[in-house]
């Protein structure tokens, strides 16, 4: 079994210098963080948790699953249109993460803080005989009654997705070594994409009163987008030909197409998915020229009828769901 210091030593170690940014996480010797947002601020929470071998592959480099167990959360923050402030994180550690692993994934934990300007206000860790268990919980602040909601999509928007889809469940099955076909650099590419998304922070929040309703493409995009039209008690309509690919994405498709519905219905892409009704087009594009972030119009919002894919000749595709947590 590796070395591993006690709780109180791992504080001290690891996760304080972490909290060095933040005056409320109090130096984490207090039972809680204090948080004081600014006047005309709203707090935006959420929660993820990863647990090794069903959100993510065994023996993944604890840097950067750190900094994934991160991101996936700012990731939700940027479907709300909010800036990040904090984070917590508790653990559930097996015996085999000993303090080498600890003091990589807190690495990681750092390098991903400074670039979203984001520190660790508290958290927790305990012991378990497996598997590794990590649960981040991400606060941000946004202008009152500015934050994006999956409610607030009307008939007739216009449904939009930023950068490309299907690479996080390519990215997947890069991983496993299952793409054999790919030239290296598309496989690395792929499985980039998988192991470290780039949540769209500075999307949503420019996105906060040009789109009606917006989600992060985390369980698909068939089932994030039915979530918007629960929300907003309407039916969505969407042409696969528009749905954006990335070049490592089409080639991998485009030799096995069996692999074609990974972009309508794969996860782990952590884009966003928003509505806008259609006088905003201009708005957008102009947006996606001053960050660098290209957004694709997909389909549009409907009175009724669900969630529709229809394929080239406008026929509907049969049989797509999102992935679902059980």
């Amino acid at each position: 079994m590796p070395d591993r210091l006690g709780e109180f030593e791992r504080i001290e170690r690891f996760f304080k210098p972490l909290s060095a940014s933040l005056a409320g996480a109090l130096e984490l010797t207090d039972d809680a963080g204090v948080i004081a947002p600014a006047a005309g601020q709203d707090i935006v929470v959420t929660s993820d948790a990863l647990v090794e071998g069903v959100h993510y592959l065994s023996g993944e480099r604890p840097d950067r699953l750190a900094r994934k167990a991160l991101r996936v959360n700012l990731s939700d923050l940027a479907a709300m249109g909010a800036r990040p402030l904090a984070y917590t994180l508790a653990m559930a550690l097996p015996p085999a993460i000993g303090d080498d692993w600890l003091a990589a994934f807190a690495g990681g934990l750092a390098d991903d803080q400074r670039h979203f300007a984001i520190g660790l206000l508290g958290g927790d860790s305990v012991s378990t005989p497996g598997p590794l268990m990590l649960c981040i919980t991400a606060i941000g602040t946004v202008a009152r009654g500015r934050e994006l909601r999956r409610a607030g999509a009307g008939a007739g928007d216009r449904i939009y997705v930023s950068g490309t889809l299907g690479d996080g469940a390519l990215g997947l099955r890069a991983a496993r070594g299952e793409l054999v076909g790919l030239p290296s650099a598309e496989v690395e590419a792929l499985a980039a994409r998988y192991h470290l998304p780039e949540p769209r922070l500075a999307l949503g929040h420019a996105l906060a009163g040009v789109a009606t309703a917006a989600i992060d493409v985390s369980d698909g995009l068939v089932g994030d987008l039915g979530h918007v039209c629960a929300a907003s008690g309407l039916g969505a309509r969407v042409e696969a030909a528009r749905v954006p690919l990335s070049p490592a994405g089409r080639h991998a498709v485009r030799d096995e197409p069996a692999l074609g519905p990974v972009a309508l219905a794969g996860g782990d892409d952590y884009e966003l998915l928003f509505t806008a009704p259609p006088d905003a087009e201009a708005r957008l594009a102009d947006l996606a020229r001053e960050l660098g972030v290209p957004l694709t119009l997909i389909g549009e919002m409907t009175a009724s009828g669900g969630v529709v894919v229809l394929d080239e000749s406008g026929r509907p595709v049969p049989g797509l769901a999102g992935w679902t947590h059980t």
